[in-house]
Parts: structure tokens; C-alpha cells; sequence
């Protein structure tokens, strides 16, 4: 998706769910998939933001890449790509999930030759009311149109968007081709990191790069 806009902007100012993908992720393993998640300080900050929230601890960091390491190590392109993440794990601390997780987007997007520009929807103006918010984030942006996820279409008003010249778009997480993994049958729904490792700086071949330039500025929030 991030590949899809002009500008990606990460709406970390809202709140912070549990057991949610901002804090984990599944890598392929012989057993099967299994979830990755990183520690977070989170228990009575029930209206905590994103942005906010606390990493909690730091050894998860040496068991999240042993366990990469474990499960990647005979991947085609495992050396090549742990050179890259391999700092993030071990060589660094990291005190709030939001900077981790965007230096993560960065690396992986350098990695891919992926130019979009990312912001924080802090950078923009507050505005009340969910859409409302959202429509003015796109046209302060000077974006034509907003590509979002299809779990919005249960609150998302496109008519407020409509009434500023922007388009929505539904982004299509269906089709995705399958890939030559380890450990036996295609699975779906993990981690890039295990595209990355098996197939390195041509994973975009598995990828939907989409024509971002079809209509001007294209804006998306994750």
C-alpha cells in the first residue's frame, strides 16, 4: 500500500488496541506461523495513543531475532537482509513503538527502492470527527485522493470527501501470488520480513505496485 501513494501517513495519534499488528507480527516457522510481539507498557492506559504507548523491557529484542535468525537462516537472501535489520535488534534500544515501527517501514522501503514520502498525522491540522479529520488531513496534503483499507468502509463518510474533491479508494489485499517459502506450504498473512529474506530486492515482483501518478497526489494513513 505504502508503495501505492505519493504520501503515507501514519496516524499514531489515535488510540493504542491490544493484540492488534502494531505490536506484532507472524513469521513462518516448521511449525507453523507464530506471533512475534513486542512488549508494551499498556495495562490501565486504556485511552493511551499510539504514539504514546511504551515499549516495555528490552529483552524481547534478542528473542525476536533469535528466533529470525532460527527460522530464516537457510532463506536465500537472509544475509543480505539481516545486515539490515540486524542493527534494529541489537545494536539499538527503543523506548515508544512508533518510532520503531516507522524506522522499520523506512528500512524495508529503502531496501525496495520505494520513494513515498511518510508522515505523522500530528504534522497536519486536528479537525473533530473521524472522516472530517481524515478529509482535511488529504486536503491540507493537497491530495486527490485517499486509499484506505476496507475495514473503514464501516465508518468512513466518502461524501465528506467527496465535498472536497477527493476520491476514495478501497485498497484490494486479494490475489497476492504466492511465493517460494521454507518449511513447506504457502502461507499468507505474515510478516514481509519473510518475503525479504526468501527473495530479497525482487520481493516487489510479489507486491502490488500500483500506478500512484494515474491521478495526482494519492495519500494513505496506516
Amino acid at each position: 500500500m505504502i508503495a501505492a501513494v505519493d504520501e503515507f501517513v501514519l496516524y499514531d495519534d489515535m488510540q493504542f488496541t491490544r493484540r492488534d499488528w502494531r505490536n506484532r507480527n507472524q513469521i513462518k516457522t516448521p511449525q507453523g506461523p507464530v506471533w512475534l510481539t513486542i512488549p508494551v507498557k499498556a495495562k490501565g492506559k486504556y485511552f493511551q495513543t499510539i504514539r504514546d504507548t511504551e515499549i516495555d523491557g528490552t529483552t524481547w529484542q534478542s528473542a525476536h531475532w533469535k528466533s529470525l535468525v532460527l527460522n530464516y537462516k537457510k532463506a536465500r537472501y537472509f544475509d543480505e537482509v539481516a545486515a539490515l535489520l540486524e542493527p534494529v535488534y541489537t545494536k539499538q534500544t527503543h523506548s515508544y513503538l512508533s518510532p520503531l515501527n516507522r524506522q522499520l517501514l523506512e528500512l524495508v522501503c529503502s531496501y525496495l527502492g520505494i520513494s513515498t514520502r511518510i508522515t505523522n498525522s500530528w504534522d497536519y491540522a486536528q479537525v473533530h470527527g473521524r472522516s472530517e479529520r481524515l478529509a482535511s488531513l488529504c486536503e491540507e496534503a493537497g491530495a486527490t485522493r485517499y486509499i484506505s483499507g476496507p475495514a473503514a468502509k464501516d465508518y468512513l463518510d466518502e461524501s465528506i470527501f467527496e465535498s472536497r474533491g477527493i476520491s476514495v479508494e478501497w485498497f484490494d489485499y486479494s490475489g497476492y501470488p504466492e511465493y517460494a517459502q521454507l518449511w513447506g506450504e504457502f502461507v499468507h498473512g505474515v510478516s514481509i520480513f519473510d518475503l525479504l529474506f526468501n527473495h530479497g530486492a525482487d520481493s516487489g515482483r510479489f507486491m502490488k505496485f500500483v500506478d500512484r501518478h494515474k491521478n495526482n497526489e494519492s495519500i494513505r494513513q496506516g
